[in-house]
């Protein structure tokens, strides 16, 4: 019913040597951060992730092969993205519901009153 995507924040290239190819010049980091939607509503949430992509050998490089040198590049990297802040946007569809058992407990209420005979 729902999907859950990740948009990209920030993408940088790194200068450190891949652990799979050794070369200094072919390592990207990607950092996203997840966004869901479903059919009430729309929000970004506070979740990141990212990764390390190697574009001369085509490998993704995972953190159990991180060198002491990457593993402080991508700390100083994380440090410098700025993800969007937490948020939710209603879709129509809630607001209708919203809409509609506001006034279902209006009718109720005036009822029990004694305002509104059945």
């Amino acid at each position: 019913m729902g999907s859950t995507k990740f948009f990209t924040l920030k993408e940088a290239r790194l200068s450190n040597n891949c652990p799979e190819c050794y070369s200094t010049d072919g390592l990207e980091i990607t950092f996203k951060q997840k966004f869901t939607e479903n059919a009430f509503y729309k929000a970004i949430t506070n979740d990141t992730a990212y990764d390390i992509y190697c574009y001369n050998c085509d490998t993704s490089i995972f953190p159990i092969q991180w060198t002491d040198d990457i593993e402080r590049v991508v700390d100083y990297q994380q440090r410098s993205i700025n993800p969007k802040p937490k948020s939710i946007k209603l879709k129509k569809l809630a607001w209708i519901i919203i809409l509609l058992d506001l006034l279902l407990f209006i009718i109720v209420v005036l009822i029990i009153m004694g305002i509104i005979n059945i």
